[in-house]
């Protein structure tokens, strides 16, 4: 008799994860949104490989079957997280891991542009004009990063060897790390502000017009944590008022971000399509981290990145 293997339902996105390696180890069940619902109570696992759709939510069961163990292919969970799940003795890992350095690089790039004023450079290159300016040395700034998790340290580390002083600050006070009591104080005094916090009930909004409010003029902010963290309206009226220098958004509450919204042409605003940590390759990453988790899972061994589902995120950082 063929021993039932267990069953993994894929919520797909394309290009779809190559898991060549679990043949005849797992049974692949790939599915949509708008199937999940009906896939779900056969699952002995799901991978969120869509990890923009909030289908998980909609669908997951209440009472009766369900699967033992739902991987994100994200470092965020905010998209998948319902009550029901949260109160399950459901497992749920996220992608910790993949993310952090890329997502580092890529703030820094945008500190770097902003000191250098590299997109007025480019502006004046495309219009032909030769315009000779003075711009900002970044080494010994000062930053504040927002989000004390493997992302908002791997920030501060690449952000130290440009020679920019940082403080980190985390849902609560400890060694390295400020508290909340602090982000004001702290805030107040950067020339860069860093969001990179996972989405809470504590983290919605937390950048509203206060925050901005409380930067210096001179200040740039940069969001690669959550849409949501950031109340848009109120920093399209403090990049209009020029309560703070700049900002670059690479999350945003609405994604794709709509063609109307005022964020596209504000000045002083760097727009990216939620780009910040994917790199060449970064799928295969996914995919691979995936099977090994499914290999130690299949082995009966724990498993790293395991989500506190009341947190809503990794602890022990």
């Amino acid at each position: 008799m063929t021993p039932t293997v267990p069953t993994v339902v894929v919520l797909d996105a394309d290009p779809p994860p190559r898991l060549g390696r679990l043949t005849g180890r797992a049974r692949i069940v790939r599915t949509d949104a708008a199937h999940l619902a009906e896939r779900l109570p056969g699952a002995d696992v799901l991978l969120v490989w869509d990890f923009t759709s909030h289908a998980v939510r909609r669908a997951w069961p209440g009472e009766g079957p369900r699967p033992r163990w739902v991987h994100t292919a994200s470092a965020g969970v905010d998209h998948l997280m319902c009550p029901e799940l949260a109160a399950s003795d459901t497992v749920v890992t996220n992608a910790r891991g993949i993310f952090e350095q890329p997502i580092a690089e890529y703030v820094a790039a945008l500190v770097l542009a902003a000191a250098k004023d590299l997109p007025r450079t480019l502006e004046h290159q495309r219009e032909r004009v030769w315009r000779h300016r003075e711009t900002r040395r970044v080494a010994g700034t000062r930053a504040c990063v927002v989000g004390s998790g493997p992302i908002g340290r791997a920030i501060v580390r690449t952000l130290k060897a440009l020679g920019v002083t940082t403080a980190l600050v985390g849902r609560v006070a400890r060694t390295g790390v400020h508290g909340p009591d602090d982000l004001d104080r702290l805030i107040s005094r950067a020339d860069w502000v860093i969001a990179a916090a996972p989405l809470t009930e504590q983290t919605y909004r937390m950048f509203d017009a206060h925050r901005f409010g409380v930067m210096q003029p001179s200040a740039f902010f940069v969001n690669v944590g959550r849409g949501a963290l950031v109340d848009e309206e109120a920093l399209v009226r403090a990049l209009a008022r020029r309560w703070i220098a700049g900002a670059a958004l690479d999350v945003f509450a609405a994604e794709p971000l709509p063609g109307d919204s005022p964020l596209w042409e504000l000045p002083g605003l760097i727009v990216s399509p939620h780009m910040s940590g994917d790199t060449v390759g970064w799928r295969d990453e996914l995919g691979a981290q995936f099977v090994e988790l499914y290999e130690r899972w299949a082995a009966g061994r724990p498993l790293p990145n395991v989500v506190d589902k009341t947190r809503g995120y990794v602890p022990g950082h």
